[in-house]
């Protein structure tokens, strides 16, 4: 097949709309539901993705994307108590397999942005996998292939109209992409830049150049999920997975931002006061994790009220007061981030600070490294400049 035709584009009064490929047949099948524009812009971004991190790591791995840039992304580490507990799979019968852990990683990142997600998948979707994606509102999957357990669960949800997607792994695009813009048609070559090269942290012109293995493993996760990230963007990464993305940002700060206060997020959810939330019986999955990210939040009040924790809580909660969220948060440490062209600035390096940032992957050549370089040095932190740009628009 070389043409697929959609429902509608971007938006319903966008017809015609489709999909379709100059030479060859089309890598894609759709096994469930009628997948859109959007949905097929998140999966092929998505797949590239996970592809990448598959070939870079040697690890299973998945993401969740929305919009055309990840929410999350993982490899399929092991997990702890604490984690299976904060990204609510602690309850899953099946044993995990490694592409469910991926996905439970990627998934549970920041699960707000995630709602409603497009998943994508390194590997085969198996029953463990395809149990955790029943659980969650999500758009689609796409994956190299879905076992039949998989796909049984899979088409039984959304009332059978779930979008999922059959790719051919060993599909190769041609190496010129074009795009049309108001009816201009724009040309260039694609992104086939090598983030697995044993030489791209060489350059370290910080005091520390101390970089282990698993720092690296990080900032090629940070890297190559920034390559599919609309830019500006900033990725910060732990143990495999990405904490905090920051996406389409005019100022490189405030994608640095963006980024450290999803981590902050993802790492006070951690926080003993928030695992242990009274929450009252059969609370709907999104409204509980609302209701934590208001917890966290200074608007905490809009959930504690009287009148207002009887919705979500069988007692009152007490408050996570600024004081206790600053100390836990300066527990994180280990943090990896990675930026998808120069920090300007020192600024960047405060904020990424505050957030347990130990090692960084920038491109370099702003007027100001000498800035960066000693922001760097006052706290220790290992920087690389690896001299590559990754723009994604």
């Amino acid at each position: 097949m070389k043409e697929l035709e959609l429902k509608y584009g971007c938006n319903p009064n966008q017809k015609p709309a489709s999909i379709s490929i100059a030479n060859g047949e089309l890598p894609v099948t759709v096994l469930g539901g009628r997948p859109g524009y959007i949905n097929f812009l998140d999966a092929l971004n998505g797949w590239q993705l996970v592809k990448e991190l598959k070939a870079a790591t040697g690890l299973p791995a998945a993401a969740s994307f929305k919009h055309v840039s990840p929410a999350g992304a993982a490899v399929g580490t092991p997990m702890s108590d604490t984690l299976k507990k904060i990204y609510f799979v602690d309850d899953i019968a099946e044993p995990l397999s490694p592409i469910a852990l991926a996905y439970a990683r990627a998934r549970g990142a920041d699960r707000m942005s995630s709602y409603g997600d497009f998943i994508a998948l390194s590997d085969t979707c198996d029953k463990a996998t395809a149990l955790l994606i029943k659980r969650e509102v999500s758009d689609g999957v796409i994956a190299p292939d879905f076992t039949e357990e998989a796909l049984d669960i899979l088409r039984a949800k959304r009332k059978g109209t779930y979008n999922i997607i059959r790719i051919d792994p060993a599909y190769v695009p041609d190496p010129v992409e074009t795009k049309q813009v108001f009816g201009i048609t724009f040309t260039q070559g694609r992104n086939e830049i090598d983030l697995t090269r044993d030489d791209l942290f060489d350059n370290m012109p910080t005091d520390n150049k101390d970089l282990p293995e698993a720092a690296k493993r990080d900032l090629r996760i940070a890297l190559i999920t920034l390559k599919y990230t609309q830019s500006n963007s900033v990725c910060y990464v732990k143990d495999g997975q990405a904490i905090g993305i920051g996406a389409g940002q005019q100022s490189r700060i405030h994608c640095t931002r963006l980024a450290g206060n999803k981590a902050d997020i993802w790492w006070l959810r951690q926080h003993p006061k928030v695992m242990n939330l009274p929450f009252i019986e059969n609370i709907r999955r999104a409204d509980r994790d609302n209701t934590i990210d208001i917890y966290i939040s200074e608007d905490h009040d809009d959930v504690l009220t009287d009148g207002a924790w009887q919705q979500f809580f069988t007692e009152k909660p007490e408050v996570l007061t600024a004081e206790e969220k600053k100390a836990w948060i300066a527990k994180n440490t280990g943090v990896s981030l990675g930026s998808d062209a120069f920090f300007p600035f020192g600024d960047n390096i405060e904020r990424a600070h505050k957030s347990g940032v130990a090692y960084v992957a920038q491109a370099g050549g702003s007027v100001r490294d000498d800035h960066v370089i000693d922001t760097c040095n006052k706290y220790g932190i290992a920087m690389s400049f690896i001299g590559i740009r990754l723009f994604h628009h």
